[in-house]
């Protein structure tokens, strides 16, 4: 199988590049590394099945030539991370939407199957836990930046599908729910590399809001093993699947197992949404998603728990770590 990966420099792109290699596919990335790195994909750069271009998807003539390439596109490139979505609005919806807008267009001139890469984030405010596939959506105020990024992958979602119902492009959406492992970067205001820094640092480990909300982690590798999976099932075609791990855990609670796991005096301290964020920042209080769905077609079950998860990000981070020293 040929695949083009979009934003496959970024955190999940390069661990499904990886995978994809492994499985005997054949690789193309492109990515612009806005928010990805060279670094996550410098393994893979003596694969004869491997290449890469540094380009935006929206260079359309790249994205063309790549797209009439490959047999499946992977469509992942993005704006993501709190911190960025808030300062930066206008570039989250313009990434996302009109990225999007030109996978789908170009890969519907030979009909390639489109996997769209949404989120958890699209269930927006709403409190029908687990979330399910079919549930309402409940988003914040247009005022609030904070669900420009929920609103774009919500339009992501709406647009895919159209191309399915009208033009009969064969797409894969799915919701994937606060992914982590090796290689994430805390660049962005992602929570777990953030914590895991900050406790090997010694620094005070930061906990925004509360801490009382919570959300469920899954390991990027059974993240990876449920997208490859659901791509080889004919019956995904045109559906919506959340990929993810089912087990809830606080930010707070988070935040005291790394500090155990790291054996780090780190003081736990909290930072209001309003000095961490903005005025009248919402959050989602918690985020959990129904893997029935994905469980039932293609047997997707998460084999890697949060601690066996965290003690991989931890290493990574002291060789890191090591390699400055």
């Amino acid at each position: 199988m040929r695949t083009l990966i979009t934003g496959g420099a970024g955190f999940i792109g390069s661990h499904l590049a990886a995978s994809l290699l492994d499985a005997g596919h054949d690789v193309f990335v492109l990515d612009n590394l806005s928010t990805g790195s060279i670094d996550n994909i410098e393994p893979l750069k003596p694969h004869a099945r491997f290449d890469y271009a540094i380009d935006t998807i929206t260079n359309e003539p790249v994205l063309a030539e790549h797209v009439d390439r490959c047999d499946v596109v992977f469509h992942l490139a993005a704006a993501v991370g709190v911190q960025l979505i808030v300062e930066a609005p206008v570039h989250t919806i313009e990434t996302n939407v009109i990225g999007t807008e030109v996978v789908l267009k170009h890969a519907a001139k030979k009909r390639k199957l489109v996997v769209v890469a949404s989120t958890s984030e699209v269930y927006g405010k709403s409190t029908a836990l687990p979330f399910h596939e079919d549930a309402d959506l409940m988003l914040g105020s247009t005022h609030q930046h904070r669900w420009a990024y929920a609103c774009s992958k919500a339009i992501d979602e709406f647009l895919a599908l159209a191309y399915w119902k009208e033009r009969k492009l064969p797409v894969i959406v799915l919701r994937l729910f606060n992914t982590v492992g090796p290689r994430q970067t805390g660049r962005y205001g992602m929570v777990v590399p953030n914590f895991v820094r900050q406790a090997l640092a010694g620094d005070a480990i930061t906990v925004f809001g509360t801490g009382t909300q919570s959300r469920s982690f899954g390991y990027v590798g059974d993240v990876v093993r449920g997208m490859m999976a659901l791509v080889a099932e004919p019956r995904a075609i045109g559906e919506v699947f959340n990929l993810g791990n089912n087990h809830e855990i606080t930010i707070r609670g988070l935040a005291e197992l790394v500090k155990t796991m790291t054996a780090s005096n780190s003081e736990i301290v909290t930072v209001p949404y309003e000095e961490a964020y903005e005025s009248g920042f919402e959050d989602m209080p918690r985020r959990v998603p129904d893997l029935t769905k994905a469980q039932k077609l293609v047997g997707y079950e998460p084999r890697v728990q949060l601690p066996e998860t965290l003690a991989m990000i931890i290493d990574h981070h002291r060789a890191l770590g090591k390699q400055d020293a």
